[in-house]
Parts: structure tokens; sequence; C-alpha cells
């Protein structure tokens, strides 16, 4: 039984009383219906919880009843959504790689160990804001912390810089994390109407497509750099030096552990 909501039209639902100012127009809409409402957006049916104290009933209390996820058709390509943490539905293998994220990456002890390479970001991002406060040079705020944010996720995960701060040029990486971005958060019409999925009428399908190619190609090569260096290095030099990439590596040479090289390139995305 679903929650009161607009009765919305033929075919189209109520994607025209959600509108291109979603935010405000469900607002407005969960005053008459109350904080959980259904709306029927083109063939879609979506549940919308828009109060402090219903999100808790769903993500708290009922959570395991709420953990399934809609895959976007435009991220459907590569075999993204059953390798990703965030795309994968409540399975057995999702419980598996986010388990291993808990521990390798987001345990209290791992967060204190990589401290300090948060605040050595932080510094070269006010370092640059201040040099080109000096020089009168005009400074993109929001570009300077996506290219901060995007270093110190790479770090983390392989020890590398992937974008230059003081550069004005748009790296491939960069490109390619900018493209994907922009293209799972666009609304995509076959998301409401799935019998489209065959025409691709936005072509968000085929762009990311072509995105995520070009990824898997910057990790295909980072990966292989990685495991021609695991043989060279002292195995107690190689575990003090061990990132996220080493972890998953170190996984995928563990027999019967469900890792490859192929699966864990979404978890590194």
């Amino acid at each position: 039984k679903l929650p009161p909501g607009p009765v919305g039209l033929p075919v189209v639902g109520s994607l025209f009383q959600v509108g291109d100012m979603p935010n405000e127009s469900l607002a407005k809409l969960s005053k008459r219906y109350g904080p959980l409402m259904s709306l029927r957006l083109g063939l879609a049916t979506t549940v919308v919880v828009s109060s402090a104290e219903m999100a808790e009933e769903v993500l708290q209390k009922h959570d395991q009843d709420f953990a399934g996820r809609t895959t976007l058709d435009a991220l459907n390509v590569c075999d993204y959504p059953e390798s990703s943490i965030i795309m994968n539905q409540n399975c057995p293998r999702w419980r598996e790689i986010r388990r291993v994220c808990n521990n390798e990456l987001f345990a209290p002890k791992k967060l204190e160990a990589m401290r300090g390479l948060r605040e050595e970001k932080v510094r070269v991002l006010l370092k640059h804001i201040h040099t080109a406060s000096v020089a009168g040079r005009p400074v993109n705020i929001g570009q300077c912390v996506f290219k901060m944010a995007l270093n110190l996720m790479s770090s983390t995960v392989f020890s590398e810089d992937v974008v230059d701060l003081e550069s004005e040029s748009t790296g491939e990486f960069q490109g390619v994390v900018w493209g994907l971005t922009e293209a799972a958060t666009k609304p995509n019409v076959v998301d409401y109407f799935p019998i489209l999925r065959f025409v691709d009428p936005q072509g968000l399908r085929r762009r990311v497509g072509t995105l995520m190619k070009q990824f898997h190609a910057v990790f295909d090569e980072l990966i292989e750099k990685r495991s021609q260096s695991h043989g060279s290095e002292a195995e107690g030099l190689k575990k003090e030096r061990e990132d996220f990439l080493d972890v998953l590596l170190r996984l995928v040479e563990t027999p019967n552990s469900g890792f490859t090289r192929q699966n864990i390139k979404p978890i590194l995305a």
C-alpha cells in the first residue's frame, strides 16, 4: 500500500507538477500530502520522504526494507552497478565490498592515519588561493575545491595526485570525473519511461559508456604499474606504504575472494 500523493496525469503522472525546481515543488506537495507521499513520475513510482522524523523511520528503523537501489539507466554500463558500493543492491556482494571499505578506508584508525594527508591538501588549497589573491588573480573557488577533493581521493586510493591545482586546463582524469558526474545527475527520460532504453534518446548511456572506458583505461594503467612494483618491493616496506589500491590487489591475489582486476575498478571509481 502506497502513501497518499497526487493522482497525476495519464502516462506522464506528476512529472509536470515536479517541474524543473523539484526541491520547491516537492516541499509544497508535502504540505498537502504529508511527510511521506508517493508520486508517479512517468511509469516509475516514487516515494518521497520530507521530514527528519520520517527520514529516521526510513533510514534507521526500517533501513533493511528500504535498502534497495534503483539503477539509473545511464550508469547501467560496463558492469558498473554489480561491483559498485553506491549502485549495487543490498546483497552478499555489496556487503562484502562495504566491509572492505569500512575496514580499510573508514575505520577510525585509518581516518586518523590519513589526517595529515587531508590537512596537507587543505594547506595546498589555501596557499593557492593566497598566491592568487596577492597577484590579483580571480579564483574559481568551486573549481579549486573540486580539484582538491579529486587529489585527496586519488591520494587516498592510489597515492597520486591526478590534477594540478595551478593549471587552468582540465586534465583527462578531471574531465572524465566531471563528465560522469554531470551525466549521472542529469534527468534522464529513460528512468521514467524504461521502454525508451533501447533508443537512449538523450544519449546519456552512450556518453557514460565512453567515459567509463576512459576511466577504466586510467585504472588499468595504474593497476598494471602497481602490480609490477609489488614484485620488486620487500614485504615489510610494501605493507608500510599500502594504500587502498594495494588492499584491493591483495584481495585479487587471494584465492576465492571474489575480487578480480576487472571488478575492483568500479570500487575505485
